[in-house]
């Protein structure tokens, strides 16, 4: 039996991801608003959580197996240069896979072309009963589309930004049922929310 497939970012109150220049603004505030350490992989910087995001991020994160991405995520970061922040594996969906990718000898990125079904059943593949995370914007609409997502969680920042990459990015609103939140932490600069989806 495989884990559950959540898609989840932070997200502003008007319900966006980033800016149009892929500018996250201020919707990454709260990773450094409290006094708690959180070791990332790769050569991200720490966090520094308060303890109520501390609790939250450990009781999820710790149980990614696999993330699904998209190409512009994925060329933004650079592919993590080989190793996301959270040590885990990650699907790429993405028109063309690259062929000269100078990180791609760690192993920890696979190149889906075929679409977002077999890119999460490829996640689920790699992750076995972990979770696998799916990151928001085009990504996370394609797969709520699909029926493919269970949950969504949203760390819920208080800024409006007015314009820029929705959460859903490409989905008619009638496709979005979401159940009653599961989870709801209020902290600083934040408030993290989890949602199930409704078949």
């Amino acid at each position: 039996m495989s884990g559950p497939v959540i898609a989840a970012a932070s997200m502003s109150l008007d319900g966006f991801v980033a800016y149009e220049n892929n500018d996250p603004g201020a919707l990454f505030d709260w990773y450094q608003a409290g006094d708690i350490e959180i070791i990332n992989a790769g050569d991200l910087e720490p966090f520094h959580l308060t303890p109520e995001s501390a609790d939250y991020w450990r009781s999820w994160t710790n149980g990614v197996g696999c993330l699904v991405v998209g190409r512009l995520l994925f060329d933004i970061t650079d592919g993590w240069k080989g190793e996301h922040p959270l040590g885990v594996p990650f699907v790429v969906v993405t028109h063309e896979a690259p062929t000269d990718w100078v990180h791609g000898s760690t192993g920890n990125a696979h190149f889906v072309t075929t679409g977002i079904a077999d890119a999460i059943a490829l996640a689920k593949e790699i992750a076995g009963q972990s979770i696998v995370g799916v990151a928001a914007g085009t990504i996370a609409g394609q797969a709520l589309a699909a029926g493919l997502l269970d949950e969504v969680a949203i760390d819920l920042v208080p800024i409006v930004m007015g314009e820029g990459h929705p959460f859903f990015a490409g989905i008619a609103p009638e496709v979005v049922r979401l159940g009653d939140p599961t989870t709801v932490i209020p902290a600083r600069r934040v408030t993290h929310l989890r949602f199930p989806v409704l078949r």
